[in-house]
This record gives structure tokens, C-alpha cells and sequence, in this order.
């Protein structure tokens, strides 16, 4: 059974070409253009990763990672900003984010397994 990942992002273009390459990968993948639909989606399915923007209509992705920790304290979860302060980092951290990656960023030459 392929391990399903939740990517919570409004810019189609990107949330398209992750869910491309994770899924190339093996992944199965579901993707939120929102944060109420990423909450919604997560409160849904089991996901053994989240991947969430921070500036997402109807919930912001902070919001969404602090509502998805009271939920889950175990899963991962990986922040993907255009917001690259120090401050944003640290809060998303904070909020218990696993990881923050400053848009943009590149998939080429990784492998992810």
C-alpha cells in the first residue's frame, strides 16, 4: 500500500508539480487548495506526511499546523513559504513543524525515500 501524503497549497502550479513528483515517487497524494480543506482532509484520511503553505485562504497554514498537532502529535509535517524570515521559521517550528522550506526550491537530484 503506497503511504498517502496530504500537500495543503493554493498556487495550483506548485501543488501540481509536487503531487507529479511525489506520486512518481510512489506516494499517493491528495491536495488542499485551503486550510479548512486541508484540516477537513486530515480530519478524514490517515496521512504519513503533511506538507502545508502558510498563506492559505480561510485558515492560515500556522493555524492549520497548530489545529493538525492537537489532532496528531506524531505526524510529520513540513512547512512550504515564500516566507523565509527567521521569525517565520522559527514560529512555524514552534507550532511543531518538522521541517521549513523556503520557496523557491528544487526538486531535481533528490530522492526522497
Amino acid at each position: 500500500m503506497k503511504e498517502k501524503l496530504l500537500i495543503v497549497e493554493d498556487d495550483e502550479a506548485i501543488a501540481s508539480i509536487l503531487k507529479e513528483h511525489l506520486e512518481k515517487e510512489g506516494f499517493q497524494v491528495n491536495w488542499a487548495s485551503t486550510g479548512k480543506e486541508g484540516l477537513d482532509d486530515f480530519k478524514r484520511e490517515i496521512y504519513g506526511l503533511v506538507m502545508v503553505d502558510i498563506m492559505l485562504p480561510e485558515m492560515d497554514g500556522f493555524t492549520l499546523c497548530k489545529n493538525i498537532r492537537w489532532i496528531d502529535e506524531d505526524i510529520p509535517v513540513i512547512i512550504i513559504s515564500a516566507m523565509q524570515t527567521d521569525m517565520d521559521k522559527v514560529k512555524g517550528l514552534k507550532l511543531g513543524a518538522d521541517d521549513y522550506i523556503t520557496k523557491p526550491f528544487s526538486l531535481t537530484g533528490h530522492h526522497y525515500r
